[in-house]
């Protein structure tokens, strides 16, 4: 039996983002994860991308990512456009007006992960187990064991449940889930545009929901998140290229001329999730294994690092104090913490997805109103935008750009 203070289930971002933070600590940090990413990046860019903002690149600085990212392929953007299909209502959010260089950065979730990876491979004090996976959990006041399906055991102080929406840990620690269907799937894809993007975000909320383009680091190349019902997004998948190009150009309004789908398209199911407890004894939930938002507003990701950044901060901070890193009692601040942040969130992406629909023509008219309203009321639209990018709020002192006390720089 290996004897372990922390362990990781999951080595996706979040999972990662967090081993990277406490990387050249004093405590042992096992990463249980099943498969990782092929090393070598195809031509084409994968579908699943984040939109990082600068509190998550502070995040993947200071542990010692980002550099990995830049080495890769990154696009910054430095505004964003939202508007609604036969509307006058929009809205511009412009970098420069807050005195900073870009609104965040669209980034490959495979690239992120891969230079999660390179952080963390000089670490003394960190092992990855892969691939591996967990087969039985059980915790105790004194700790948790966990049994691999190979036959290896593991004793931790803590256990660490960073293994996505349909976390394995959640469901072994019996964790009531508050969850709803959000009734539509994300269709996604890669596009390129006879217009160029400019480095510009842009999201336009149709009737059967919001439709992005994310610029990638081609001048004519975006990435698309389109928000449908079910069966409207199979039958996308589904038709042939021209059809959907037709379509995709159409419902965009043809904002950057015609687009030409380029790879394959993929559509997933939204759902909306918040467990209830995001501690027990001897164990943690973060990202995706504690709460799934709507992509509407791309902080998902951004959600999970914050949440890895602040559990580093709260088990150095125990460690450093001389008390057990997996009592309950000692996780407390990292779960109301966290449990806030996720909440208001999952609350603001419900607000929006129900001001947006339908496409009654007064609901129309009162939105555009609003939106316009909120485009000329300066402060209010730069205190939003401020705090999407993290630069407003409770933040971690990583997302800060600050190194935590506990941790060598």
């Amino acid at each position: 039996m290996q004897n372990v203070d922390v362990v990781i289930v999951g080595g996706g971002m979040v999972g990662l983002g967090l081993a990277a933070a406490l990387k050249g600590s004093a405590l042992k940090v096992a990463v249980i994860e099943g498969q990782l990413p092929e090393p070598a990046l195809d031509e084409a860019p994968d579908n699943r991308v984040s939109a990082l903002s600068l509190a998550s690149q502070h995040i993947l600085q200071q542990v010692g990512a980002w550099r990995g990212i830049e080495a890769r392929r990154l696009q910054p953007y430095g505004q964003m456009e939202v508007w609604e299909q036969d509307s006058f209502g929009r809205i511009a959010f412009d970098a420069a007006s807050l005195r900073q260089p870009e609104l965040g950065h669209i980034v490959e979730n495979r690239v992120i992960q891969l230079a999660l990876l390179e952080a963390i491979l000089d670490g003394d004090n960190i092992q990855l187990l892969s691939p591996a996976r967990a087969s039985s959990l059980q915790s105790g006041e004194a700790g948790s064991l966990l049994l691999l399906e190979d036959g290896r055991a593991l004793s931790a102080k803590l256990v660490v449940a960073a293994d996505g929406a349909h976390s394995w840990v959640r469901r072994q620690a019996d964790i009531p889930l508050t969850s709803w269907d959000y009734g539509h799937h994300a269709l996604v894809a890669t596009v390129r545009c006879v217009e160029p993007h400019e480095a510009v975000a842009r999201q336009i909320f149709t009737p059967e929901g919001p439709l992005a383009f994310l610029p990638l680091w081609q001048p004519d190349l975006c990435s698309i998140v389109w928000s449908v019902p079910a069966a409207r997004a199979e039958a996308l998948c589904q038709c042939d290229e021209e059809q959907f190009n037709r379509q995709l150009t159409t419902a965009f309004d043809g904002r950057l001329g015609l687009c030409k789908v380029a790879g394959a398209r993929s559509a997933i199911p939204l759902t909306a999730r918040y467990a209830r407890d995001f501690a027990r004894e001897r164990l943690v939930l973060v990202g995706d294994a504690a709460h799934t938002i709507h992509p509407l507003a791309g902080q998902g990701v951004n959600l999970g690092l914050l949440d890895a950044a602040a559990l580093a901060e709260q088990i150095l901070r125990n460690q450093a104090a001389g008390k057990d890193i997996g009592r309950l009692a000692n996780l407390r601040g990292y779960e109301r913490w966290r449990k806030s942040e996720a909440a208001s969130m999952l609350a603001a992406m419900e607000g929006l997805k129900r001001l947006f629909a339908g496409s009654n023509p007064l609901k129309k008219l009162v939105r555009g109103a609003g939106l316009c309203a909120f485009d000329l009321l300066t402060p209010l639209k730069q205190s939003v935008i401020r705090a999407a990018m993290g630069l407003e709020g409770e933040l971690p002192a990583l997302a800060k750009g600050n190194n935590l006390p506990t941790r060598p720089k």
